[in-house]
């Protein structure tokens, strides 16, 4: 039977020139705004008591700007009303695992390679621990369109995880931070009240959460689904990059010694994040092969659970620690990581398509429409 082999068929694209150029080299980018925070620290001593005039709680002015920048565009793409429309049996599987893995296993599993890895440095363990909270929402849309994954399972996924993630958060911040600590685990002295938390996850959650949620109604009803997801919302998306960009200038400039003191540290928080990305996306392969997905939706799955939302992370650890801190290096690290460990985690994806669903792969070549759903098997 014949099949499409030609190069410029969407799903035989490869990865990278797949992405925009402002994703497709967003660890330069992430590295140049890194270099300009260290060379305005440099220039400028004085930047941290600049910033310090202006603050809301323990966050200057400008960097809660950015923060909130670069939290909008992402809630602006979310597709709440999927969170109740899919109710069949398979999907309530999916929106289980997903829950266990982004709710359960995450957040367990950082904590112990925070413990394991960085056990003599409380500062940069209770970032990666903050880390492991902040649940898939950011860049995950794009590694599952890069996968071909089922892109209405992920927006599904996405959207119960971002809704759920307002309580969870901040009810499993006071546990691992201080409920465990109090139990005789040594917190080397830092503890965090359960407010603290969900007054910074409202603040830079809940605002542009609301401000994506109302966005996306009144886009969605002036303009149209269609035109909403492909004329505006590709108008807004880079301004998630420029928040972050700005972010980690800020950050840079207040962390310059800290960071040219001891380059090491970077390199010691990236560690348990590349054994963090592989087990939760090898636990979602798992799970989906478990519960009897197709490639598409289990490719969802595993993205979702591997991908964290480190926008939340840092304004977390900002809100809580101040921009000066351990815990805001560990998170200002995270993306840094993230983007080039899930580009490669995109080509593994398509690999197993390859190897484990050759029907899906033939399928997706000729253009059928997608598989039915096949019967659970044992991973």
């Amino acid at each position: 039977m014949a099949t499409v082999t030609e190069p410029t068929a969407p799903a035989e694209l490869p990865v990278l020139r797949r992405l925009s150029t402002l994703d497709r080299f967003l660890p330069v980018w992430i590295l140049l705004a890194m270099a300009i925070g260290l060379g305005l620290g440099a220039a400028i001593p004085s930047i941290n008591d600049g910033l310090d005039k202006l603050r809301i709680g323990t966050v200057s002015l400008p960097i809660a700007l950015g923060l909130l920048l670069m939290m909008y565009p992402v809630l602006a793409k979310v597709r709440y009303g999927d969170v109740a429309r899919d109710r069949s049996p398979e999907t309530a599987k999916l929106l289980g695992a997903s829950l266990v893995l982004n709710w359960v296993v995450g957040p367990a599993l950082m904590f112990a390679l925070a413990w394991i890895f960085l056990a003599d440095q409380p500062e940069f363990r209770t970032g990666l621990i903050i880390v492991g909270l902040a649940r898939c929402i950011a860049m995950v849309l794009i590694w599952s369109d890069l996968s071909c994954a089922d892109r209405e399972s992920t927006a599904l996924l996405v959207a119960i995880n971002s809704v759920f993630q307002i309580v969870a958060y901040s009810v499993l911040g006071w546990f691992y931070l201080t409920a465990l600590p109090d139990l005789g685990l040594d917190s080397q002295g830092f503890s965090i009240g359960i407010w603290e938390v969900a007054r910074t996850v409202l603040i830079f959650l809940g605002i542009p959460l609301v401000a994506g949620a109302l966005t996306r109604y009144i886009g969605v009803r002036r303009m149209g689904e269609e035109a909403y997801e492909t004329r505006f919302l590709p108008k807004i998306g880079p301004f998630a990059l420029y928040g972050l960009l700005f972010t980690i200038v800020m950050l840079f400039a207040i962390q310059g010694d800290a960071i040219t003191s001891e380059p090491l540290d970077v390199v010691r928080i990236a560690l348990p994040l590349l054994v963090y990305f592989a087990v939760m996306f090898s636990a979602g392969l798992a799970a989906g092969r478990l519960i009897g997905a197709t490639y598409a939706r289990t490719a969802s799955l595993a993205f979702t659970a591997a991908g964290n939302n480190f926008e939340l992370a840092i304004a977390v650890a900002i809100g809580v620690f101040g921009a000066t801190s351990g815990q805001a290096l560990a998170g200002v690290v995270g993306p840094l990581i993230e983007v080039p460990v899930l580009v490669g985690l995109v080509y593994v994806a398509l690999w197993i398509r390859r190897r484990w669903y050759p029907a899906e792969e033939a399928a997706a070549r000729r253009g059928d429409p997608p598989a039915p759903r096949a019967e659970p098997r044992p991973v």
